[in-house]
Formats: C-alpha cells, sequence, structure tokens
C-alpha cells in the first residue's frame, strides 16, 4: 500500500508541473511599493513639566502693626520699588525727627569744637568727645530710619498685583501675607527626567513645549540641567526657558514636552507596520527584486533602531534606493511574485 502511494503521489506531482507550465493565469501578488531614500531623523522623549516664573512672589511685612494705607488693588501694574501699603509706625517717625535734631546739635557741636581744636584751642578730650557723640548720633539715625522703612512695603519687582489678601485697617505682623505680585516675562518650565537621559539633553537644546489647557505649542530651550539625582524616583530637573509673548502662560499650567535627544542627518526610514518579527526574533521586511523575467518579493533582514511616529529607522540590511513593499507587506512570502500597483 505504501509503494502505491509514493507511485500516486509521484504521478500527481508530474501532474502539477506539467499543469503549471501550461497555465498562463499565473497567481501574483497586487502589492504597493516605495524607493527607499535617506532624511534626517530626529527622536524625542516625551515628559510632562510645570509652568513656572522666578518672579512670583508673596509680600510679607517686616514690621508689626496696622496696615494704615494701600496704594494698589488686584490687577494693578507696578514698578520696582513702587511703594504698596503702609504701616503704622507707632511713633518711631516722631522718635527719628527727635534723633535728627539730636544729630543735628551733635553736628555743630562737633564741627566748632573741630574749629577750636585746629587754632589749638581747648583740649584733645574735647574734640574727642564731640566727635565720639556725633558719629554715635548719625549711627543711631540710621538704625532708626532702617526700622521705619520697614514700615513702607515696596514693589520688589515689576509685575502686576495678582491678589491683595489684607485689606486697609488689618492688623499684620512679620510672617502674615499681605499680597501676591506676579511678573509673567520671565516663564520656564520645570520637569523631571529618568537618569537613563543623561547625557542626552544639552543645554541649549530645542524643545516643543505643548500646553493642551490653551491648545498653544511654544519652542523653548534647556537652560539649565540638575547635577543631582532624587534617590527616590531616580530622575534629575531640568528647566527650560519658554518666551510668553501672548501672555497666556500662567504658574503652575500642565505642559508636555518634547525633547530631542537623538539625530541623524542621513537615516533610512520605513513605515513600522510592515516591518514583521520572526521566530527567531529576526526583523524582516521585504523588498521587489526586478533582476528576473517578473518581480519578486525577496526576504530581508534588517537592524531597526529608534521610532518615530509611524516610522522606524533601519540601521542596516537595507539600502538607498532599494524598493520597499508597502501594502501588501504582511501576506507575501519569499520568492512569491508580485505585482506593482501604481498610484
Amino acid at each position: 500500500i505504501q509503494k502505491q502511494y509514493d507511485a500516486v503521489g509521484a504521478e500527481l506531482a508530474k501532474l502539477d508541473l506539467a499543469l503549471s507550465e501550461l497555465d498562463t493565469l499565473k497567481k501574483t501578488a497586487i502589492v504597493t511599493t516605495a524607493i527607499v531614500k535617506d532624511t534626517v531623523f530626529s527622536h524625542y522623549i516625551e515628559i510632562q513639566g510645570s509652568v513656572d516664573t522666578k518672579q512670583n512672589l508673596i509680600i510679607y511685612p517686616e514690621f508689626s502693626g496696622v496696615l494704615s494705607q494701600v496704594f494698589v488693588k488686584s490687577g494693578q501694574n507696578v514698578t520696582k520699588g513702587q511703594t504698596l501699603a503702609r504701616i503704622d509706625d507707632g511713633g518711631l517717625g516722631n522718635q527719628l525727627a527727635q534723633m535728627e535734631t539730636q544729630a543735628a546739635l551733635a553736628k555743630t557741636t562737633f564741627e566748632r569744637q573741630k574749629n577750636l581744636w585746629d587754632q589749638k584751642i581747648g583740649s584733645e578730650i574735647q574734640f574727642l568727645q564731640a566727635k565720639t557723640n556725633y558719629d554715635a548720633q548719625l549711627k543711631s539715625v540710621a538704625q532708626m530710619k532702617a526700622q521705619v522703612s520697614k514700615t513702607v512695603v515696596k514693589a520688589p519687582f515689576t509685575g502686576v498685583i495678582d491678589e491683595v489678601i489684607i485689606e486697609r485697617g488689618q492688623v499684620v505682623a512679620p510672617g502674615q501675607p499681605l499680597m501676591r505680585i506676579v511678573n509673567l516675562s520671565d516663564m520656564y518650565v520645570t520637569a523631571n527626567v529618568p537618569e537613563s537621559f543623561i547625557g542626552k539633553i544639552k543645554n541649549g537644546a530645542i524643545v516643543e513645549v505643548q500646553i493642551k489647557s490653551i491648545g498653544k505649542t511654544y519652542e523653548g530651550k534647556v537652560r539649565q540641567i540638575g547635577n543631582y539625582i532624587n534617590p527616590n524616583n531616580r530622575n534629575f530637573s531640568i528647566e527650560i526657558a519658554v518666551p510668553n509673548k501672548d501672555n497666556l502662560l500662567r504658574p503652575n499650567q500642565v505642559a508636555v514636552l518634547k525633547i530631542e535627544d537623538y539625530r541623524k542627518p542621513n537615516a533610512i526610514l520605513v513605515p513600522e507596520s510592515i516591518v514583521t518579527e520572526n521566530a527567531l526574533g529576526e526583523k524582516i521586511i521585504f523588498v521587489v527584486n526586478t533582476e528576473g523575467k517578473e518581480p519578486k518579493a525577496v526576504k530581508k533582514t534588517i537592524e531597526v533602531g529608534l521610532t518615530s511616529g509611524a516610522n522606524i529607522e533601519v540601521k542596516s540590511g537595507l539600502k538607498k534606493g532599494e524598493v520597499i513593499i508597502i501594502d501588501g507587506a504582511r501576506s507575501v512570502q519569499n520568492g512569491d511574485l508580485v505585482e506593482i500597483l501604481k498610484k
């Protein structure tokens, strides 16, 4: 029975060969192709950050007393050094006036004693006592002026009064917030980056900053890279300067950062969808061989790199100018005849 089975199989094989030679309608796979070209390839990492500004400050009083005057309101633009509020000095102004009067008298006494001493009249001890008394009065006046100056609240920088927290007539003390001042001209984004990217992010690198809450995308630059790895999350911090030309950025907005960490000027890219993997874990792609009478699909093993969008970088196994199969790449086998569909 086995011999009969083998004989029938041999006869069927001869019939199949004869039929294939007579068959004019050969089965071919219809595919679309593309010519491999080299191009500039950039890879980006995406991380989440937070918008902030160095000039976002809550102003606290340096003196205890009644808030006697408030010269600004929320939303008002102010300049650096402008007086924002005044605290009742509790009589320090009168004390300062008395000290200035005493200092003026000490000055007159010192000048007269000096004139006498220059003329060799009087004793040296009288001259030194007058000089010492005058110097002491000047120091007392300077100290009292420093105390009185703390009753005047001034703007530390040019900006906008975002909020007035305490109103006129309330008692204030150091450590109690008075108002918030914000300047939105120097905005930046902070983010934490995994330590595996150390060396890949450089100062001055261009960063795409997406603020999804307002539907805006900005171009920023890395201006600071942290030198410390946080042991809790194995991240380091970066700071990206972002222009705020349209004045829509606000502190604490959520930002999505796209940072370029790899760039190759003559990379070969192919659609990731046409790359398959065999049982050995090898990456496979099909190209078209047109050397014979009819084009055929030829399997090639490639080495891939990073992905960007729908494309993947081919590091080796594919050359510029080769024709790759796009549509139909997953349905052909090595050596299959193909018919190229022209778009």
